[in-house]
């Protein structure tokens, strides 16, 4: 009997095996099935017959365990590069904050020696006479000092109008315009007419800031002025000429008024070291004696002889000109840190303060006008020369 099923059962093994080549030729649907079936779920085999039938469960799980696989490594490397953002981040505030209380140590130290030599007149100099930049060197890092006396700046207060036209023009504004601004600033500080001795009259709808007709208080009070851009206050680059030298660099810094006018500045001689070429054509020096002060200046700081004897000697006015400031000096402080490598990094803090020092009798010698967190590092002394108003680079 066994033999009979045996034999009887491969007929029927044999037209099951028909009935599927049949089906699969047929039906072209029924073929993707079946090879999406054995891809998935792959023969499944049990007394060695292949089981076609089984559930394609376990296929879907293992293309969810792959999906869900390559968002978590995704998502692991977009938060390791976030981490690594904020790590450096950081790190760069870090050195930053470093920096400012470095540079903060740089103006206290150059104040104090200052402040010794106004105490004990007989000691040497711990700052030369005259000196516009000092350079400290501590154990965490260098601090770049510049001295900026008030009396290289022009009082906005009380130089006349012709001046101011004068500064504004060689600050690179058109003549016609400089006068208007000139005329403008005038009426500011000083009581006028209805409208103010304005070069425009006021429009009582355009603005609700008026000239208040008194002095300027600060600085940053010519931004309302009429006609002060940011540009002109606080200054800009221009390209260089085409006649300038090999080597200059294509931009060059214009300096603004916030560079050549001041609250406590001077009226009469400018200190010859620190004034900008704008500042000393406004006082009338020629072209050819400021592109002689500045290359002059570059290699080292005039002394009074110095100014005596170069600039007198080559017929260059100097009754405009002095050496050094009176009791107010603006101390700028650049401050870079070293590296565990001995390098010094590439990131620059800068910080100023407005230092006056006080007569005898005060309980403090030296009062802090004011304090800036944040100041511009300009370069007061470039290393390419400053463009000569009128001159020919």
């Amino acid at each position: 009997m066994a033999t009979i099923k045996n034999q009887s059962s491969k007929p029927e093994a044999a037209h099951g095996t028909a009935t599927v080549r049949e089906r699969t030729l047929a039906s072209p649907a029924f073929a993707v099935r079946l090879l999406t079936r054995a891809v998935l779920c792959g023969p499944l085999r049990r007394n060695g017959r292949a089981e076609t039938g089984r559930s394609p469960r376990r296929g879907s799980a293992l293309l969810t365990v792959m999906w869900l696989s390559a968002a978590l490594a995704a998502i692991g490397f977009s938060l390791a590069g976030t981490v690594r953002g904020e790590t450096e981040r950081t790190a760069t505030d870090l050195d930053g904050l470093r920096s400012y209380y470095l540079a903060c140590g740089g103006i206290e130290r150059s104040t104090l020696e200052l402040l010794w030599f106004f105490l004990s007149p007989e000691q040497p100099r711990l700052i030369p006479k005259a000196s516009t930049v000092v350079n400290y060197s501590f154990a965490s890092g260098v601090v770049r000092v510049e001295f900026l006396p008030e009396a290289g700046k022009l009082d906005v207060n009380r130089i006349p109008a012709e001046i101011l036209s004068r500064l504004l023009v060689a600050l690179g504004t058109d003549p016609q315009r400089a006068a208007e601004i000139a005329m403008n600033i005038a009426a500011w500080r000083t009581p006028g007419s209805e409208n103010g001795g304005m070069a425009v009259p006021i429009d009582p709808l355009a603005s609700s800031f008026q000239p208040p007709h008194a002095s300027f208080q600060g600085i940053e009070e010519m931004l309302a002025v009429k006609g002060v851009t940011p540009e002109l206050f606080y200054g800009t680059y221009v390209l260089a000429p085409d006649t300038a030298s090999a080597g200059t660099p294509r931009l060059q810094a214009r300096p603004g008024l916030v560079d050549c006018l001041s609250v406590f500045g001077s009226v009469g001689a400018v200190d010859v070291n620190t004034a900008q070429p704008a500042v000393l054509a406004a006082v009338g020096l020629p072209p050819d004696a400021i592109a002689l002060i500045v290359e002059r200046r570059r290699l080292k700081p005039f002394t009074q002889d110095d100014m005596n004897n170069v600039l007198g000697s080559l017929g260059v006015p100097t009754d405009r000109l002095r050496v050094e400031g009176n009791t107010i000096v603006t101390i700028r402080a650049t401050a870079r840190l070293r590296l565990p490598d001995g390098q010094l990094s590439d990131l620059k803090r800068t910080v100023a303060a407005m230092v006056k020092y006080m007569p005898p009798g005060y309980d403090s010698r030296i009062h802090i006008l004011r304090w800036y967190d944040t100041a511009f590092a300009g370069d007061a002394f470039p290393d390419q020369p400053a463009p000569i108003p009128g001159g020919s680079n």
